[in-house]
């Protein structure tokens, strides 16, 4: 009989000696919310553009104990608002869900729009211990000024922020390097890991990490046969791979992947960079951000 995904899984980390695994970018949102973002993706939207299975389609419940089986230390709820006066409710789910979930990241969230540094002070003072700004569905530029108090907190809290600005699946009028180098030159110790490893801008994304010590980057659906075939990740990039090995994050986007959840972890594993390059990745740099 051969192995389940679980068991295939949990062999990955105990073969590397690991206590587990941690991810920097999952989903975990208000039904409501999901079930709209399960729709978006069965409709190929514009901003996928194309088929996308959601594997992981199961109760909030059922996804938790999921992770857990997995083993999976920590993981986050990545919320994330696509127009005003969401954030703040976000915000409020992802506190009650911290403390029903402990094993979840405290998440939170925001927008550019009146009262956003209000409402961001708020959540760092309830325990947010990562956000999330996802610019591309947003559509808002990082440097709006209604912003401007917002990165001020962060950085000064040195909170880290999971940031969707590179341009795949799709490009956006805010998507790309130019506006985030703009604003690191702003707010240069502020704390971003790079989603997706900046894709399809790999290489920009990784050269800005190398010039500001607070960047890391996620490995969320980088390296895999999904993205390769229409975002393949250049090979003259390993070395900066090798540069940034402390600041790699494993992420997977579950349950939004179109594809099982190993897939995620071999296609770090495959990229030959050792045993200790893919323990930092899956497990050490979160666990040593966060737990």
């Amino acid at each position: 009989m051969s192995p389940t995904e679980t068991e295939q899984i949990r062999s990955f980390w105990t073969d590397l000696g690991l206590p587990g695994l941690f991810d920097v970018h999952t989903h975990f949102m208000p039904k409501n919310v999901m079930d709209k973002v399960w729709t978006y993706f069965d409709s190929a939207g514009p901003l996928t553009g194309m088929a996308w299975p959601i594997t992981y389609r199961e109760d909030e419940d059922t996804r938790i104990e999921m992770m857990r089986e997995f083993g999976v230390r920590g993981f986050t709820s990545m919320i994330y608002p696509h127009k005003p006066g969401m954030a703040e409710w976000l915000n409020s789910w992802g506190t009650q869900f911290a403390q029903r979930v402990p094993d979840c990241v405290h998440t939170a969230t925001f927008y550019p729009e009146e009262g956003a540094t209000q409402y961001v002070e708020s959540a760092v003072a309830s325990g947010a211990k990562i956000f999330k700004s996802h610019i591309q569905v947003g559509n808002y530029p990082p440097n709006d000024p209604l912003l401007d108090g917002v990165w001020g907190i962060i950085e000064d809290a040195a909170i880290p922020v999971v940031i969707h600005c590179g341009s795949g699946p799709a490009s956006g009028p805010h998507t790309g390097p130019e506006s985030i180098a703009t604003l690191l030159q702003r707010f240069p110790r502020l704390p971003l890991i790079i989603a997706h490893m900046g894709m399809p801008e790999y290489l920009q994304f990784l050269q800005m990490a190398l010039q500001y010590p607070n960047v890391r980057l996620d490995t969320t659906m980088a390296f895999t046969d999904f993205s390769e075939a229409s975002w393949p990740f250049p090979k003259s990039g390993r070395s900066k791979l090798i540069d940034l090995q402390g600041r790699i994050l494993f992420g997977s986007d579950f349950p939004n992947i179109p594809y099982p959840y190993l897939d995620a972890l071999t296609a770090v594993a495959r990229l030959d960079l050792g045993d200790e390059w893919v323990s930092d990745v899956c497990y050490r740099n979160g666990a040593s951000l966060f737990l």
